[in-house]
């Protein structure tokens, strides 16, 4: 059984930053753009192999010195490709092992199916000796063990994902964490449910699931040491987590691999990570196939599909990605299950045919629990597209629907997005079990939205709130304004009599 994950460690300030992973990743960043490595995700993807690299030779140790009758992974002709041999090598020699490692990888025996599909087709792009290098040094430098009891690699790889904010070139971005773990929240995903994002870029949904999941199941003398271990879980269900619960697809194959070692750090090594277009084609032949209990995503909603290879199956007379997901997210939910998604607020009112059906399945064959409105520059620097959270059950028609307008999330809402004092999110959590009304915050019937072709737009609902306001009787503002009148005539009186003293 693998050891367990504390939660939120970056968020708290302690452990990663106190431990000196923060200048290490920082400076392997700006080792590799000083030798040539100028795209973010491309130096993501290589100090993914090393890294992979280096846990891997040193797990292969650990057991071996455990276990007299383990099967080394690095023996043999693969003995050469050990992280300590990297260590001692320099020039065309360091070169051309560790491409030769690189590339060879997906072929070592022993190394998992997920270990294989990270290595494939992949090729070291550090070309400057002296610069590979010096990043071979730094993360060999690196304090990857544990402190205080808690594993701080992922936290460390989480922190490196967010240099992804320096790329813009090929849309590629992620959604704020705490965006995703307010969405996480809402669902309440449980042990023993199957967990699905079909558009996972670096699964940072399904590891807010995981930490979720051993957050609200750690016996309370843990949590008392805010230590979010799971230490309440069983065995079977820390075995079905491990293997079983954890699906991810992305049609990026980069992102695929960066997926994979961000959930291998976070101890989910045997999550089912794949390069797949789930609206493109299907995984058992028949559609819609294997259903989730929990689906948590944020697909991409940019850009239209070729008419000819969307899978028919969906039966959705359009090419827009958005529409195509949500009808994907519904048919693929099993009875009883719950999402939370982002949609564009086009989704909300659009007007097109494949509009109206996918809003009207949404709200008849699911029960569709909330919309929040999301401010605009949630995403900044990114995009400053208008988005909104859907959060819907599957299996019964909706009654009603609870719309919320944030319009605060803790950080400022351009493209420095600075931490700031206003934030929502904390009102959302407090009022979504009763599903509160206030100030921002109101619950619309389901016959009203139906008699407006299904919008969903927060505005064509919001009520209207009157404040009144206390006015003084008339009597006492005649007496305030003779009282005024008075006093202006006495001072005018004092000045006139001051101005003929001084002639």
């Amino acid at each position: 059984m693998a050891a367990p994950q504390t939660i939120n460690s970056i968020t708290n300030g302690s452990n990663f930053y106190s431990s000196g992973l923060r200048q290490k990743v920082d400076q392997l960043m700006n080792i590799l753009w000083a030798g040539g490595v100028n795209n973010p995700m491309d130096s993501i993807e290589q100090l993914s192999y090393l890294i992979f690299l280096r846990l891997l030779s040193e797990r292969d140790e650990l057991m071996a010195s455990m276990d007299k009758k383990y099967t080394r992974i690095f023996s043999g002709q693969w003995a050469r490709y050990a992280w300590g041999n990297f260590v001692t090598l320099t020039g065309d020699q360091l070169f051309n092992a560790v491409r030769d490692a690189i590339e060879k990888f997906h072929e070592l025996p022993g190394l998992s199916e997920t270990g294989k599909l990270l290595f494939n087709r992949a090729t070291l792009k550090i070309y400057e000796r002296p610069t590979l290098r010096a990043v071979i040094q730094s993360i060999h430098e690196m304090d990857l063990a544990a402190h205080d009891g808690v594993d701080i690699k992922g936290d460390m790889y989480e922190y490196l994902l967010s240099k992804l904010a320096q790329s813009g070139t090929n849309g590629q971005f992620r959604t704020p964490r705490h965006i995703i773990d307010l969405i996480v929240t809402l669902v309440d995903p449980k042990p023993g449910k199957r967990i699905c994002d079909p558009a996972c870029g670096t699964a940072g949904f399904l590891i807010s699931a995981y930490n979720h999941i051993l957050r609200n199941n750690t016996k309370p003398a843990d949590l008392a040491r805010g230590q979010y271990y799971g230490t309440a879980l069983k065995p079977a269900q820390w075995k079905f987590m491990e293997e079983h619960a954890f699906t991810g697809f992305d049609n990026d194959a980069n992102m695929v691999k960066i997926a994979i070692l961000n959930l291998y750090l976070h101890q989910l090594e045997k999550a089912h990570i794949e390069f797949h277009n789930p609206l493109t084609t299907t995984k058992s032949g028949q559609y819609p196939g294997q259903l989730f209990d929990v689906i948590l995503a944020n697909p991409p909603f940019a850009g239209k599909i070729q008419k000819e290879s969307i899978l028919a199956d969906i039966g959705l007379e359009t090419r827009d990605t958005e529409l195509l997901f949500l009808k994907w997210f519904i048919d693929h939910l099993a009875k009883g299950g719950r999402a939370g998604v982002i949609v564009p607020n086009g989704v909300l009112f659009g007007s097109g045919k494949a509009d109206k059906k996918v809003r009207e399945l949404l709200l008849t064959t699911c029960d569709l629990q909330a919309v929040i409105a999301l401010p605009s520059g949630v995403f900044k620097p990114y995009s400053g597209v208008g988005t909104a959270v859907f959060i819907f059950e599957k299996g019964r028609p909706a009654k009603s629907v609870w719309f919320y307008e944030l319009t605060a999330d803790g950080l400022s809402l351009d493209d420095k997005r600075a931490p700031i004092e206003a934030n929502d999110i904390p009102d959302i959590i407090a009022k979504w079990a009763n599903r509160e009304e206030g100030p921002n915050s109101f619950n619309v019937p389901i016959d009203r939205i139906r008699d407006n072709g299904w919008q969903l737009m927060a505005g064509r609902y919001k009520p209207i709130r009157l404040e009144s306001v206390h006015h003084d009787p008339p009597e006492k503002i005649l007496e305030d304004i003779v009282c005024i009148e008075k006093e202006i005539a006495e001072r005018t009186t004092a000045l006139m009599g001051r101005i003929r003293k001084n002639e």
